[in-house]
């Protein structure tokens, strides 16, 4: 099986912007009591969950840095609610993505790296070729333009890791607390096998979240069904 990184196609010709965020979140962290870091990131997203029975929804609506305490506190709220498999770190996005869009978008659009947006007819299209794990959840995106596309947000797990043999010899292991590792993404890549899903076909990196990976089986059906709008990366992989 082949893999790919997903990525913006520059060459594409389309013009569409999104300025969006995911409706709610996980606030960072401040003064980690395992690193002493403090921060977050919103590159792991799950766009599935709903979070408007919870009774302190304020909690959830503002980006910022919490204790671990209370960041602690947040994530047992929200548990319950995450699709299987899900990772919890500080700053997860949560819910749809909300705001505003305009231009000409193709099938595919990867507006940020740790982005992926399909158009509705596309989608319907990928998953009639019988792709593994592919859910498309809607967005909240506002159009000024007439015939304004929808566009669907899959939802990807972060199941994948890179191969050790691509990474540095003397990395230090990872935040026991928060799971912050402070490493730079290598140029290239080596997927490790070991750590993929045969179930999914289209999933982010788990310690590289800003990096979408699909299979040979969603490259192949873009191909044959036409759908642009994104380039494929092929990745190495060990």
């Amino acid at each position: 099986m082949r893999y790919f990184n997903i990525r913006e196609d520059r060459s594409s010709g389309y013009t569409g912007e999104v300025s969006a965020t995911h409706k709610w979140g996980l606030p960072g962290i401040l003064n980690c009591p395992g690193c002493k870091g403090s921060g977050g990131d919103d590159s792991k997203a799950y766009p599935s969950v709903d979070l408007t029975s919870v009774a302190s929804l304020a909690d959830f609506e503002e980006a910022r840095a919490e204790p671990f305490e209370e960041y602690e506190r947040l994530c047992e709220i929200v548990r319950p609610l995450l699709p299987p498999r899900a990772v919890l770190e500080p700053g997860v996005a949560l819910g749809p993505l909300v705001g505003r869009a305009q231009g000409r978008f193709g099938p595919l659009v990867c507006p940020y790296p740790w982005w992926l947006l399909v158009q509705r007819e596309a989608f319907e299209k990928l998953q009639a070729e019988g792709l593994r794990g592919l859910e498309g959840c809607p967005t909240q995106l506002r159009f000024r333009q007439r015939n304004a596309p929808e566009l669907l947000e899959p939802e990807m797990l972060p199941v994948g890791r890179l191969h050790p043999d691509c990474l540095p010899s003397n990395r230090a292991p990872p935040c026991p607390r928060c799971g912050y590792h402070g490493l730079t993404r290598p140029k290239n890549m080596l997927l490790d096998l070991s750590t993929v899903d045969s179930a999914l076909d289209l999933f982010r990196l788990e310690d590289f979240s800003t990096t979408i990976v699909c299979t040979e089986r969603v490259y192949d059906a873009c191909q044959r069904l036409g759908l642009d709008g994104v380039s494929f990366i092929p990745l190495r992989t060990a």
